[in-house]
């Protein structure tokens, strides 16, 4: 029984050892535990005055660069074609690099001279820091970039093939100023002539014919029909010239102001499709515009419904506009494109229809539409060059008249002031 009891009591001593331990063990983190809260790390980390200056200096920086950007922006904010193809030109060489988009936006910015586009260029920078996307930041300015623009970069950021987007664009903005540049220049010689001649009857009219009115009055000849003409012009314009270049002025804002009403200007824009030789022009330009954006536009990946509505809203006559509206407005019921093309023959001519039908039955209608664009591209070369051939000889006739009609005013007097002398 002592063996047992010593046992027993052995067994007691290490047990109440233990327990000893285990209390001296969990005394210990409480005597641990308790300079922590005075030293209180954490908190002291988040009241630094370094990490509250980098939160509010962006958001500073933002408001700032809004209330002094938006005037010029808005008021005299001008981007040329030249400068969005330069644009979507350098983002896709320093994309393909391997450079990210802010970084992009960053060398493009100091290689930009307009004053304007680097304002746009600031806001992206930010807009892009602050983890916005690229055409969220370019919509603020729709107006001046334009929904096609803004669009394929939308496109290309959610598939991630931006720099395939910018190719696009550069591509398509290039071809857009060429064909621009190519009704241009078939205008070019019919102005210089047009301006020449009205410059030199100016010339006469206002320099040299006042001078021989006097000779004519002193001699008491009469005086033909054409000169009685001519003095009784030169005397309106001299007498009455800013009153009557005030008026073409008032004349000109009130039909410019007459444009911004919708339907007036629908009215101009149909007004051109009457006239027999300009309305080629505007069917091939417009047909163009039409065919490359919706190739582009599908090529991109944008479904072609969206295609539709985008399209329309890039071509700059409001005839053609509304013709594509009406066209995804059939296709989202249901309908083909082709279908509502070939009603309307006045805006798309039959063969364009039936190139579009046949790309939307074998699958390529992105590759039609890029066929129908090459074709009615030659189509337009050869209509330019006709114009200018017939523009020429008539522009040259009426400046002759003109000019002999001035000359025959001071001719024919002198010519009966001399035979009377003979006489």
């Amino acid at each position: 029984m002592k063996t047992k009891q010593g046992i027993v009591q052995n067994n007691q001593v290490p047990i109440s050892n233990k327990q000893v331990v285990q209390k001296s063990v969990v005394k210990k983190p409480v005597v641990k535990a308790q300079p922590r809260p005075t030293m209180q790390p954490r908190p002291v980390a988040k009241v630094q005055p370094k990490r509250v200056v980098r939160k509010v200096k962006p958001k500073a920086v933002k408001i700032v660069a809004q209330k002094k950007g938006r005037k010029p922006i808005t008021l005299f904010f001008h981007l040329s074609n030249r400068d969005k193809m330069f644009f979507a030109r350098r983002m896709e060489m320093m994309l393909r690099t391997g450079m990210q988009v802010l970084d992009s936006l960053i060398k493009l910015r100091e290689q930009t001279q307009n004053p304007s586009f680097v304002k746009v260029l600031d806001q992206a920078i930010l807009d892009v820091k602050s983890g916005q996307f690229l055409h969220v930041s370019l919509g603020r300015h729709k107006e001046k970039f334009g929904e096609f623009f803004i669009n394929v970069i939308k496109v290309g950021e959610v598939s991630g093939t931006l720099a395939d987007s910018f190719k696009y664009l550069a591509e398509e903005l290039k071809k857009k100023q060429e064909l621009a540049s190519k009704i241009k220049g078939a205008m070019i010689y019919p102005a210089v002539i047009l301006v020449a001649t009205v410059g030199m009857t100016a010339l006469l009219i206002f320099f040299i014919f006042p001078k021989v009115i006097p000779i004519f009055e002193s001699m008491n000849v009469e005086l033909p029909l054409v000169t009685v003409i001519l003095i009784v012009i030169a005397e309106t314009l001299l007498n009455y010239g800013v009153f009557i270049f005030a008026g073409l002025v008032a004349l000109g804002v009130s039909f410019w102001l007459i444009l911004r009403i919708p339907k007036m200007r629908m009215l101009w824009h149909k007004s051109f499709l009457l006239v027999p030789f300009v309305n080629k022009l505007i069917i091939a330009v417009n047909v163009i515009s039409f065919a490359r954006t919706m190739a582009l536009l599908l090529k991109s990946g944008v479904k072609i419904v969206e295609a539709l509505t985008i399209t329309g809203d890039t071509l700059a006559n409001r005839a053609y506009r509304k013709e594509i509206i009406r066209t995804s407005a059939r296709v989202r019921e249901g309908g083909t494109i082709a279908e509502h093309l070939a009603t309307s023959p006045r805006y798309f001519p039959k063969v364009f229809s039936q190139m579009i039908e046949v790309g939307e039955d074998t699958g390529t209608l992105g590759e039609s539409a890029i066929f129908l664009a090459s074709f009615y591209e030659e189509e337009l070369d050869t209509s330019t060059k006709a114009l200018s051939t017939i523009l020429e000889p008539l522009l040259l006739v009426g400046m002759g008249l003109a000019v002999s009609f001035v000359a025959l005013a001071i001719l024919l007097p002198i010519f009966q002031i001399t035979s009377s002398v003979g006489r």
